[in-house]
């Protein structure tokens, strides 16, 4: 007995302990708590404050102030939800149902929810819905890390104001998604801190990561007849040496690695796996969406559902419904089913027409339950069924042209990335066109800069990105289609001529196939494709200039680089035999030689080759060439023929003579090609032009300039010089008195009554043009008729005379009705015409408002 005694005793000792502990851990937690938020709240940012309390809620309309009976039927099935939650389930926290929004209204979170279909290409996709939402917003921490927001407001006043929390994130961008018809829904739960507060340093770049490229399967070869591959001959001791070397450096490599690695890895966070947060949830199904995915609004990335950076889920709801989920989370969100009509994983607020039906449990099926009783829950569950969600209470969501294209709220946006740094801009922004920055950095700290990227937009010289290695001083620009020498890509230290660079063209667009020229200050490579003449690669080798006595006032740079060799490469020509096409030839032109290389005939290993050897100029007699057999070696792979006579030699050297000086004039004009780039884009980067879409009105001050010219010529053409002058108003503002100050009310009716008069006048006008063009008609009619009867009686004259008539009769006619149709297509013009002058006429003005 004394035994049990002190066992029980030390039992209530542990269970003291216990409590005391839980006492102890729930004051560290909440002291923790209200550090964090202290932190959060009152650290200063990059981002100044906004005081919320000052928003002007006198223009919101009616439904932000108020609640209509649905409403407030909802918030009482809302909250009869939610005690029975608090009975059923006492340890979990509290529902985010109805918060109050800006006017301090109970609004239920599903009719915050506006769903809105913007009309912009961009945000047609998931994609570009969350990247506007990450831009166009300012993200705000909430006030305490471990509880949801008391307010929520409505997503016109987030998009008015541009700055948000998470849930305000969460709300907008599942409004645009579910407009676009996705399966979204905004999610109540808890992430890791980097995700809470948008903090992107550990992670990588997503301009940096590379795709990942999958292994190919090779095909296992039998070892049977494998050719043993010969014993490798190496000193053992220097291998051994070796070996330490790389181990010693593996260590020294190794250190280093870890000391990173634990530079990047996350702090110890004390309320991990507390912190609330609101993301978006996007089920598969509808809009092709494969695979059921997060959305982090704050950055406007896509996550897995097994990321291990949400932790838990609470809730999640649309504009139609609102989920509980009943599922455990120690495994974060790994293991959740995402099966909203699976009544065991998922609680539901109000029971739709998509709940599946309930199956009886075997008791009840045992009890055999009375047909009273079922009609009894049938009607119960027919009245639950009857409640649908009232509409949002949330005005329509516009976001204008301007507002669009200028997406940062602060007109630009940096993010800082593991080793990188992203920084944007919205167009037109900066005066060279960049909209987007990239740079690198060697160390964690980003104090040295590796490489620096740069993407740029409506550059009139068609750049859209550059490249720049501070490793190597290498800078390389990108072109999109339509630069003035088809360039493609521009690799260079220096603008300046006979440096080394590479430029890549567009060979679809140029008349030689040029794809890429190579130079240094020796030598120039060009690489072609697609040509008739299957050359595909030319090299250009140059001499030192020679020092020459100038004048005074000449350049001394005008002459070009001496030509030492140009060596020209080809494919193979199939309609030739390999021993007369031409594999290489090599023009050393310091030498007087030429050299020919013919492609390998089958089976054979050695190629055919002939080198000439030119004649002096002392040698020749006049401007003709003397061949003597000495001037050519030939070499015929496989062949016992007699040599080739001399004549073919003989013309065959005039014709590489020939084409020798046309090779050379060529490359005068690659070297002059060259200059002239270098000159351009010396020019294009002085004088930086942005080019403005024709379509672009607000920017385009030429093409709105244009359209305000057409548009008074229009009215001009409509009205004519006299019924411009006329005064339109005079004879309606006779019958109130003519009076400087008009009521609104006069004013309404001295525009309507001027209008209903053109109305009318304009309806008269067509009606006399029809009767004319009737009684025309009638006319013609008649003579026709007349002219069938008496036709036999007439004579030739007559008869001429009648037709000369009738044609004038119907061209009259032909005239009638083209004025009518003009008039009627006219007609509504001049209305609009007359409309859009009264409305900018400064007597009425005032009252009609420029809307």
């Amino acid at each position: 007995g004394r035994r049990m005694d002190a066992l029980e005793e030390k039992e209530e000792e542990e269970q003291r302990e216990e409590e005391l502990k839980t006492l102890e851990i729930s004051d560290h937690l909440q002291d923790m708590e209200m550090k964090e938020s202290v932190e959060q709240v009152c650290v200063p940012s990059d981002v100044p404050d906004f005081d919320w309390s000052s928003i002007d809620m006198s223009q919101l309309p009616p439904s932000y102030k108020t609640n209509s009976w649905k409403e407030k039927q909802l918030l009482h099935i809302a909250d009869h939800f939610f005690r029975q939650y608090v009975h059923l389930c006492p340890d979990r926290k509290p529902l985010f149902l109805h918060p109050a929004n800006e006017c301090g209204v109970e609004k239920f979170v599903s009719t915050t929810l506006r769903p809105t279909l913007l009309p912009y290409a961009e945000l047609y996709h998931w994609a570009g819905c969350a990247s506007f939402v990450s831009d166009y917003l300012t993200m705000e921490p909430l006030k305490s890390p471990i509880t949801p927001p008391s307010l929520l407001y409505s997503p016109t006043t987030i998009l008015k104001h541009r700055r948000g929390n998470c849930f305000d994130f969460s709300m907008l961008l599942c409004s645009m998604l579910i407009g676009a018809g996705y399966d979204a829904y905004c999610v109540h739960g808890y992430a890791t801190r980097e995700v809470c507060a948008a903090d992107e340093t550990l992670k990588l770049c997503p301009l940096l990561r590379k795709p990942q490229e999958k292994p190919k399967e090779r095909m296992k070869k039998s070892n049977k007849y494998r050719v043993k591959p010969p014993p490798e001959l190496q000193s053992k001791f220097e291998f051994q040496q070796e070996a330490k070397a790389a181990e010693t450096e593996g260590a020294e490599q190794n250190k280093e690695k870890q000391v990173d690695e634990e530079l990047e890895k996350p702090k110890r966070d004390p309320l991990h796996g507390l912190r609330v947060h609101a993301w978006v949830l996007v089920l598969s199904g509808k809009k092709e969406v494969p695979e059921t995915f997060f959305i982090n609004p704050f950055t406007g990335d896509s996550h897995s559902t097994t990321d291990e950076h949400f932790l838990g889920i609470e809730s999640v709801w649309n504009h139609r419904n609102y989920w509980v989920n009943m599922q455990n989370c120690w495994n974060g969100c790994k293991d959740l089913i995402f099966d909203l009509a699976d009544a065991v994983c998922w609680e539901v607020m109000l029971l739709g027409s998509n709940q599946p039906l309930q199956l009886l449990s075997d008791a009840e099926e045992e009890n055999e339950l009375s047909d009273k009783e079922l009609d009894d829950m049938q009607e119960k569950q027919e009245g639950d069924k009857s409640f649908d969600m009232p509409p949002s209470w949330v005005a329509p969501i516009q976001i204008s042209p301007r507002e669009f294209e200028t997406c940062y709220s602060e007109g630009s946006k940096e993010i800082l990335y593991k080793k990188a740094k992203l920084e944007k801009w919205a167009p037109y922004v900066n005066g060279n066109g960049l909209v987007k920055r990239l740079t690198t950095y060697a160390d964690s700290h980003c104090t040295e800069v590796v490489e620096v990227r740069e993407w740029f937009e409506n550059r009139e010289d068609m750049l859209h990105m550059r490249e720049v290695n501070k490793l190597t001083q290498l800078t390389t620009d990108h072109f999109s289609p339509g630069h003035l020498f088809c360039l493609k890509a521009h690799t260079y230290t220096s603008l300046k001529p006979e440096t080394e660079y590479t430029m890549e063209f567009y060979h679809e667009a140029r008349v030689d196939g040029l794809q890429r020229r190579v130079e240094t200050s020796e030598e120039m490579t060009e690489y072609f494709v697609g040509r008739d003449d299957f050359l595909h690669v030319r090299n250009m080798q140059f001499g030192k200039r020679q020092k020459k006595i100038h004048l005074v006032g000449t350049r001394t740079d005008s002459s070009s680089r001496p030509i030492v060799q140009i060596k020209e490469c080809f494919h193979r020509n199939p309609e030739k035999p390999a021993d007369e096409d031409v594999a290489e030839r090599i023009f050393l032109i310091t030498e007087d030689m030429i050299q020919l290389t013919y492609h390998l005939k089958d089976n054979y290993i050695t190629a055919s080759k002939k080198d000439f050897f030119k004649a002096a100029e002392g040698d020749r007699k006049g401007n003709e060439m003397v061949m003597s057999p000495e001037m050519c070696i030939v070499y015929q792979a496989g062949s016992s023929e007699e040599e080739e006579k001399l004549l073919h030699l003989y013309k065959l050297l005039q014709q590489l003579t020939v084409e020798e000086k046309q090779l050379k004039q060529q490359v005068q004009q690659s070297e002059a090609e060259v200059l002239n780039i270098l000159k351009v884009r010396e020019d294009e980067e002085t004088n930086i032009k942005l080019s403005v879409s024709i379509y672009n009105t607000e920017r385009n001050k030429e093409r709105r300039q244009q359209y305000e010219a057409m548009k008074k010529t229009r009215e001009d053409e409509l009205w004519g010089p006299e019924e411009q002058e006329l005064d339109y108003l005079a004879p309606f503002l006779i019958r109130i008195g003519h009076r400087e100050k008009m009521t609104k009310g006069q004013a309404l009716q001295v525009r309507s009554d001027c209008l209903a008069d053109l109305k009318q006048r304009l309806v008269n006008k067509a009606n006399i043009i029809q009767a004319r063009l009737e009684k025309a008609v009638e006319l013609l009619q008649q003579k026709d008729e007349w002219f069938q009867k008496n036709q036999t009686r007439l004579s030739a004259e007559e008869e001429s005379d009648f037709l000369t008539r009738r044609s004038e009769t119907t061209f009259h006619i032909q005239i009638l009705a083209a004025r009518l149709k003009r008039e009627k297509e006219a007609a509504p013009q001049k209305y609009f015409a007359l409309e859009e002058r009264l409305r900018r006429d400064p007597r009425l003005a005032e009252h009609l408002g420029h809307g």
